[in-house]
């Protein structure tokens, strides 16, 4: 959502007559788009802010801007510090926010705003703002609001614009990308809920991927599972976060379900789609964690045997439910917790990308590097995979952006390595 946020950023800068630098120390503005959801990122600003100190002293004219996630505890910390500070969801206002001579956007949602898009082959379409489950450690409902999801026809219409330039991968964000729901007309026997969407997105003539996060277990129905199952462009790849093992954290989390439930979901996942590659969001050293229940989550790790997680130490969040409990667990502990979840995960991830070994797979090529004098593409397979490959006779430039075929000739934890077919 955030590198989303940023493409209409660039999109509303540019039309206000704004051209990109080639380097920071060029810029007449800097705009950030921050994240309040982990105290890294908010750090990450502050280191940023300490730069532009330096950078005003050699121009005077040098405009710096604030906006995205921010909680009202980080808006104070940062007054100081940037020129200007706006809500995201003011962004078509931004000509006038920054007293230039170009007019407003006539857009009441600011999702509606024609993105830049930063490759001609991957879009990012939010289907959502916002999320109404108040998860005990998040901020998005302070920083973003209460759900709102866009018309499904608006969608629809950005998702056959890219397919019609022939983008290859559609990414459907939301903060709970499966609580999506609009009603067609007056009653709710035409309502498009997130599984009907996908069909509506899939129906699109075109040859390319269909890709979504973040999705809530509790919103993780049997007609969303079929869907994905009968979609050929919907990719085998789901990011399901479990964000604990232990059912007590979750309930304190305010998660509104159980282990048990998640790992049934988990299997008529894997029953319908086989081949699909899971990954998870977790958090650990939650206020008021016991090394028992540490365990829980170190066991449903070793069982479900995940692709990939993102791990995230606890840090503590102004304004949500959990800024009111002790924050008890040392951050030594968090790191610890975190390096134990990390070797499993290693094991896992190895075992199950070593399946692909000799397999022929196809990749979207992502990037291209030069390493030792030798030429390498960097792509994503359906399963979100991410795979090397030496080329040698052709434009590597020439490559990004394609679907390549290829044979997986080895593996390692966080990736394949494959040869051209």
């Amino acid at each position: 959502m955030n590198k989303s946020d940023s493409e209409r950023i660039a999109s509303i800068l540019e039309n206000t007559g704004y051209k990109s630098a080639s380097n920071i120390r060029e810029a007449d503005l800097i705009l950030v788009n921050m994240c309040s959801v982990r105290q890294s990122a908010v750090d990450r600003v502050w280191g940023l802010t300490q730069k532009f100190k330096k950078l005003k002293t050699m121009n005077y004219k040098l405009q710096t801007v604030l906006t995205g996630c921010i909680l009202r505890r980080d808006k104070k910390k940062f007054a100081k510090m940037f020129d200007l500070i706006f809500n995201i969801k003011d962004l078509a206002r931004l000509p006038n926010i920054l007293n230039t001579e170009y007019s407003i956007l006539n857009t009441k949602d600011y999702l509606g705003i024609q993105p830049r898009h930063k490759t001609n082959f991957s879009a990012f379409i939010p289907i959502s703002n916002g999320c109404n489950n108040f998860c005990a450690y998040c901020v998005v409902p302070f920083t973003r609001g209460s759900l709102i999801c866009r018309d499904h026809r608006e969608i629809l219409k950005e998702a056959k614009d890219v397919a019609h330039r022939d983008f290859k991968e559609i990414w459907l964000l939301g903060q709970n990308v499966n609580d999506y729901s609009w009603n067609m007309e007056h009653g709710t026997w035409n309502k498009v809920n997130f599984a009907k969407l996908l069909r509506m997105v899939n129906d699109i003539p075109g040859n390319f991927w269909i890709r979504f996060t973040s999705s809530h277990p509790k919103d993780f129905s049997d007609e969303l599972i079929k869907t994905i199952a009968e979609c050929k462009k919907v990719t085998e790849y789901i990011n399901l976060p479990v964000q604990s093992g232990d059912n007590q954290i979750l309930k304190r989390m305010n998660r509104s379900y159980t282990i048990e439930y998640y790992k049934n979901l988990v299997k008529k996942i894997r029953k319908a789609i086989p081949n699909v590659c899971l990954s998870t969001d977790v958090i650990v050293g939650f206020p008021g964690e016991t090394k028992k229940q540490f365990e829980n989550t170190v066991s449903l790790f070793k069982e479900i045997k995940f692709d990939m997680a993102y791990i995230s130490e606890y840090s503590l969040r102004s304004q949500t439910a959990a800024f009111k409990m002790k924050d008890n667990i040392p951050k030594k502990e968090k790191e610890r917790r975190r390096k134990v979840l990390t070797e499993i995960l290693k094991e896992t991830a190895l075992e199950n990308n070593r399946k692909y070994i000799g397999k022929e797979v196809e990749a979207l090529i992502t990037k291209h590097k030069t390493y030792n004098l030798k030429q390498f593409c960097i792509g994503k397979t359906r399963h979100y995979k991410t795979i090397k490959l030496q080329v040698s006779g052709s434009k590597l430039q020439d490559l990004v952006g394609q679907f390549i075929k290829l044979k997986i000739t080895s593996c390692l934890s966080w990736g394949l390595k494959g040869t051209v077919l």
